[in-house]
């Protein structure tokens, strides 16, 4: 990988509409690609945040619907929280995995620890609408990468990011939570560093850092850019490759 004469574009995709349940992403995104003057080329990295994806496959939940449990009222009033929210947060986990100051960090069924089980409020149509995660974020990426590949005929990678907490820093940073295409992790290990030390622990978590730079484009607030291209970098390709890669199990886990 010739990291010094790389040039990466990180590309916002304007232009895209409200999307609803049925609609098909990879046509939308090729479609606003086009209008801008900026075709989908082989070798793109197409970002898609999670909720994009949720209300298009309909994975999404009218808070008015929902009874909660005592149990879910009982963590909603410690948390402070919408009962009814607290009822999705359970049954889009495995298990929480610790409640404090307001805050309920769980197990998800994908793997995943974060706040809420990923659901998401913002850039959710309706007062007490929220989106869930897709319920299998690499398949979706998949699908999204080969609707491409039949409207253009260019071959890219797709990740379906999420913004996600990290231990002891503050502020949030976008995730891959569904990939195709690519492999999420570059593994350095054996490589030499400038004093020919062999590296022994190096991976490089690529999918991550691919939607978190992505991220620095695509807005959650009024600028309405669910998806962003990145061209140019160079990332080594996979038709097997998933998200689930990048997991660590939970004996390995340093802060649990």
């Amino acid at each position: 990988m010739d990291v010094v004469s790389m040039v990466v574009q990180v590309i916002p995709l304007r232009g895209l509409p409200i999307v609803g349940v049925g609609d098909k992403i990879s046509q939308l995104i090729c479609d606003a690609a086009e209008s801008q003057n900026t075709p989908v080329q082989d070798d793109d990295v197409i970002v898609v945040t999670h909720v994009l994806v949720s209300r298009a496959e309909g994975n999404v939940v009218d808070l008015e619907t929902v009874d909660p449990s005592e149990f879910a009222k009982t963590i909603a009033r410690r948390s402070d929280k919408d009962p009814a929210l607290v009822e999705v947060v359970l049954r889009e986990s495995e298990g929480i995995v610790r409640m404090r100051n307001g805050s309920i960090i769980t197990l998800t069924k994908h793997g995943l620890i974060c706040a809420n089980s990923g659901i998401d409020k913002s850039n959710v149509p309706g007062t007490r609408t929220v989106a869930l995660l897709p319920r299998d974020p690499d398949k979706s990426a998949r699908q999204i990468r080969e609707g491409i590949k039949d409207h253009t005929g260019k071959t890219v990678a797709v990740i379906i990011s999420d913004t996600h907490g990290r231990p002891l820093r503050d502020g949030e940073i976008n995730i891959a939570i569904g990939v195709a295409g690519l492999v999420p992790l570059r593994d350095r290990r054996g490589e030499k560093d400038l004093f020919s030390y062999v590296l022994t622990i190096k991976r490089t978590a690529i999918a991550d850092e691919l939607a978190s730079a992505a991220e620095l484009v695509i807005g959650q607030a009024d600028e309405a850019i669910p998806v962003a291209i990145i061209r140019g970098y160079t990332y080594q390709k996979s038709e097997t490759a998933t998200a689930k890669d990048m997991l660590r199990p939970l004996e390995k886990e340093l802060f649990l």
